[in-house]
C-alpha cells in the first residue's frame, strides 16, 4: 500500500484520546476504560506527565504486557510539572495548606493538580490538532477535574468530548441536586430524598472537599459544557434509579447522552499463578478459611494519624479475627521520588510478632483486586473510595465504611443504607475524633461473625455475581452500554 492509502486509511480511523486526573484512584478507572476500547480495534491515547504514567503502569492488575495491544498508547509529556512560581498558580499555597483539619484530604497534591491543569492544556492541544489531521474522528474522554480539555476538543472539526464520571451514580447526583439548589420539584427525586430522611445521614455530610480542592473543581465545571455526553463506572444492578435519574433533565444536558460501563475493573482473576509470582500475602490467604480474614486497606492518598493507627492496631488484635493491613503513607505528587521504597510506620511494641499467623502487615502496595476476590477474604474495612467499592462489590465483599473526605461518606451511605452490604464503623461527624479500639473491636466482629455480618456477606456475594454477569454475559447492561457507546463513537 502506497503512502496516500496509508493516509487515507488513517483518516477513516477514530481516535480516543483519554485524559486523567493525575491521582491513582482517577488514573486507574481511565487505564482500565482505556484498555477496554483498544480491544475494539480503536487507537487510545492515554495522556499524563512520565511520572504519572509510569506510577498507574506498575500498579494496574491484569494486564502486564502493555506491548501486546498495538492499539494502546501511552502518550508522556516530558513537561516539568512541579517548577512553577507561584504567582502562576490560580489559588496560593498559604490557603491549600490551611485546608479543614478535620478531614484526611490529601492537601498537599492539590498544587501540583493546579500546576499540571496549567502546564497540560498546551501540549493537549497540540496532541489533539495533530490527530485531527490524520483521524477522522477525535474522541476525548477526560476527568471531571481536567474538564478544560473539552474546550480543546471543541475547537478541532472533528472533535468531541465526554466526562468520565469517577464518582458512584448516588454520589455524583447527590452532588448535583445540592447544586441546583436541592430543589424537591425535580420529577422522581423522591427516590434520593428518602436517603434524606433515613438516620438524616446525607444531611449530615459536609466538609468533605476543603476549600482549596472546591476551587479546582469550580475552575472546571464551567468546560463541562463543551462535552456531549457523560460516562460512569458504574452498572445497573448496582445503581439502577440513580443512573436513570441522571439521565434525565437537568441533570444531564439537552441532546447529551450517558452510558453506564462499570464495572471497569478485572472481575475474573486467574489464580493459577505460580507461588513465585504471587505476592506472599496471596499465599498466606491460601492457607486460611474461607471468608474468614478482614482485608484493611484506605487508599492511596490517606495516612492515618499515629493514634488512629494504635486504636486500629488494639482493634484488630481484641477481635480476634484474622487480617491484612495494608499500612503505607499516602501518595506524593511523584510516588516514586524515594525509588518507591516502604515506609516503617511505628506500630505498638511486639505487635507484628504477636499477629503471626493472624494478620499480615503489608507496607508497599498491595494487590487489592486479587485479595478481595480471594475465597479466604471475608471483609473489607475500608475508606470507601469508589474504585475500592467498585472492586469489593464486584467481587461480592461486604464493607466496614471508615470515610475520610471528598466523595467517600456519600459512598458510604450507598453501601451501608441504599445496597445493606456494609456497616460504618466510624460516623461522619465524629471525623475529628479518634476512634477507639473498642469501637473497631466492635464492627470487625459484627462484620465478621455476626448473623448481621453473615446477612451482609450474602446480599454481597448475591450482588457481586450480578455485577459480574453485566459484564461478562453477552446481554449484560454493562456490555450492552460499551457496545452502545462503541457504536455512538464510531459512527459514520
Amino acid at each position: 500500500m502506497d503512502q496516500d492509502s496509508n493516509e487515507e486509511a488513517a483518516r477513516q480511523e477514530v481516535v480516543v484520546v483519554v485524559v486523567p486526573l493525575p491521582s491513582q484512584g482517577h488514573q486507574n478507572q481511565l487505564l482500565h476504560f482505556s484498555r477496554l476500547i483498544s480491544t475494539h480495534g480503536i487507537p487510545v491515547y492515554y495522556v499524563g506527565s512520565a511520572v504519572h504514567n509510569h506510577q498507574v503502569k506498575t500498579r494496574v492488575y491484569g494486564w502486564n504486557d502493555f506491548s501486546d495491544n498495538s492499539n494502546f498508547h501511552f502518550h508522556d509529556f516530558p513537561t516539568s510539572f512541579y517548577d512553577l512560581n507561584q504567582d502562576e498558580l490560580p489559588i496560593s499555597s498559604d490557603n491549600i495548606v490551611s485546608g479543614h483539619a478535620s478531614n484526611k484530604f490529601p492537601l498537599h497534591l492539590i498544587e501540583s493538580l493546579f500546576e499540571v491543569l496549567i502546564n497540560l492544556e498546551e501540549p493537549i492541544s497540540d496532541l489533539l490538532n495533530s490527530l485531527s489531521l490524520i483521524a477522522r474522528r477525535v474522541v476525548v474522554v477526560h476527568d471531571p477535574l481536567m474538564a478544560f480539555v473539552a474546550k480543546e476538543a471543541s475547537s478541532i472539526p472533528n472533535g468531541e468530548s465526554y466526562c468520565f464520571n469517577v464518582c458512584s451514580a448516588f454520589g455524583l447526583l447527590y452532588f448535583k441536586w445540592v447544586s441546583l439548589g436541592c430543589s424537591y420539584s425535580i420529577p422522581n427525586i423522591d427516590t434520593l430524598c428518602e436517603y434524606l430522611t433515613a438516620d438524616d445521614h446525607l444531611s449530615k455530610i459536609d466538609g468533605s472537599f476543603p476549600d482549596a480542592f472546591l476551587a479546582l473543581i469550580a475552575s472546571q465545571m464551567e468546560f463541562q459544557e463543551f462535552d456531549v455526553g457523560e460516562l460512569h463506572n458504574t452498572c445497573y444492578p448496582l445503581e439502577s434509579k440513580f443512573i436513570d435519574l441522571l439521565g434525565q433533565e437537568p441533570f444531564l444536558g439537552k441532546d447529551h447522552r450517558q452510558w453506564a460501563l462499570g464495572p471497569l475493573n478485572v472481575v475474573t482473576v486467574d489464580s493459577a499463578e505460580s507461588s513465585e509470582s504471587r505476592h506472599e500475602c496471596l499465599v498466606w490467604l491460601d492457607s486460611q478459611p474461607k471468608n474468614s480474614v478482614l482485608y484493611v486497606a484506605f487508599g492511596a492518598t490517606i495516612t492515618l494519624s499515629h493514634d488512629e493507627i494504635m486504636e486500629l492496631a488494639a482493634g484488630l488484635e481484641h477481635s480476634e479475627q484474622r487480617f491484612i493491613w495494608v499500612l503505607r503513607e499516602t501518595d506524593r505528587a511523584d510516588a516514586f521520588v524515594d525509588g518507591g521504597e516502604a515506609c516503617n510506620i511505628e506500630l505498638p511494641e511486639g505487635y507484628e510478632e504477636r499477629m503471626k499467623g493472624i494478620g499480615m502487615i503489608v507496607r508497599d502496595w498491595a494487590p487489592q483486586i486479587e485479595i478481595l476476590a480471594h475465597p479466604s477474604t471475608g471483609g473489607f474495612l475500608s475508606h470507601c473510595g469508589w474504585n475500592s467499592c467498585m472492586e469489593s462489590l464486584t467481587m461480592g465483599v461486604p464493607i466496614a465504611a471508615w470515610p475520610m473526605h471528598s466523595d467517600q461518606p456519600w459512598n458510604t451511605v450507598l453501601v451501608t443504607d441504599v445496597l445493606k452490604v456494609g456497616l460504618v464503623v466510624k460516623e461522619w461527624e465524629s471525623r475529628s475524633e479518634v476512634i477507639s479500639s473498642t469501637m473497631i473491636e466492635s464492627a470487625v466482629k459484627k462484620l465478621m461473625v455476626s448473623e448481621d455480618g453473615h446477612d451482609m456477606r450474602e446480599r454481597a456475594e448475591q450482588l457481586g455475581v450480578d455485577v459480574r454477569r453485566s459484564v461478562i454475559s453477552k446481554d449484560g447492561s454493562s456490555n450492552a452500554e460499551l457496545s452502545s457507546f462503541i457504536a455512538h463513537i464510531t459512527r459514520p
